[in-house]
């Protein structure tokens, strides 16, 4: 899911400043037309004309938040665990739901001043109902000011999120810090992301493609680089809690980075990919970094793994467009 199309969510005072100034414009546009009828008609028109732009503009505005932002319920598990790790899930709703609320309000109040002016004989008490709209829907947008922020923040944090596409098998690229998977990810696919020569490079989930032909057939497969995980959930930071929320909501296969230089033990590297066999999915084990590796130390790995299939870079090509 993509989350780029939600429009840009302004502060308060944007929004009444954009809504006052066209109405004062609309007003403007039509002092200056030749319009036949008494002063009191062509006071209709003008202050008619004002608090339905000014109506129009603020709910025009709320509305493309509303539509563009996701139904919280329709979202994937996925996408809903990444918003729980910062906020409450019920204070996305509540702020909606303010928006709803307001244009709600601000169409009542549109209707019943617009019926007040049609009927009013007295030309002072027509500019004094406009201007009683205009202070009515000022307090309006004043008291979702807080949910504009909120909001301004949560599309932050969307827009940021990972585009899981759904139509393609999903792999993940597992394994502690700065053992290659971003490199790997950069082989198969052609993202480039950022590569450094120290732990937690990678703040996000890195996202890429492969593809290739199998039996004339073109195939393609996502990928996904997982920040460098750890083994308690609890005790893991927003990185790591995304990689172990994509290995367990979205992915398809898995794949296993070792790093047989040993920057994490292999003990612990061991204990890492045997607790991602709790997710019941395929797990293809690669080993990085064999440019500067030994030979013997890779036949010692697979003599102690006897059942430990392991894969190298065109191997794994193969593999993953199976």
């Amino acid at each position: 899911m993509a989350f780029n199309n939600i429009v840009s969510i302004e502060k308060y005072e944007h929004y009444l400043d954009v809504a006052f100034r066209r109405a004062k414009k609309q007003a403007a546009k039509i002092r200056g037309s030749k319009i036949k009828g008494s002063r009191l008609s062509k006071s209709w028109r003008i202050e008619l004309a004002r608090i339905d732009t000014m109506r129009t503009n603020l709910v025009d505005s709320l509305m493309k938040i509303l539509k563009t932002f996701p139904t919280i319920d329709d979202l994937s598990e996925f996408y809903k665990e990444l918003l729980k790790i910062h906020i409450d899930i019920k204070y996305i709703k509540k702020s909606l739901g303010a928006l709803n609320w307001a244009v709600k309000k601000i169409n009542e109040f549109y209707y019943k001043y617009k019926k007040k002016i049609k009927v009013c004989q007295h030309l002072d008490k027509i500019n004094t109902y406009r201007r009683e709209f205009s202070g009515r829907i000022s307090s309006i947008m004043k008291q979702i000011r807080k949910d504009l922020v909120n909001l301004h923040h949560i599309r932050k944090l969307l827009v940021n999120f990972p585009v899981i596409r759904e139509k393609y098998d999903v792999i993940a690229i597992c394994g502690f810090p700065n053992v290659g998977k971003t490199t790997l990810l950069s082989h198969l696919s052609k993202s480039k992301p950022e590569i450094n020569e120290y732990a937690f490079t990678t703040k996000r989930i890195n996202v890429g493609f492969y593809e290739g032909k199998v039996g004339g057939k073109e195939v393609k497969v996502q990928l996904l680089d997982t920040p460098g995980t750890l083994d308690r959930y609890d005790k893991m930071n927003y990185i790591e809690k995304q990689a172990i929320l994509a290995v367990k909501y979205c992915a398809d296969v898995l794949v296993y980075v070792f790093d047989l230089t040993e920057e994490y033990s292999l003990k612990k590297q061991m204990k890492l990919y045997k607790n991602l066999k709790k997710y019941r999915k395929p797990i293809l084990v690669y080993i990085s970094k064999i440019d500067i590796l030994e030979k013997k130390m890779i036949e010692e790995f697979k003599h102690d793994n006897p059942n430990m299939k392991l894969f190298n870079l065109d191997l794994l090509k193969k593999e993953l467009l199976k």
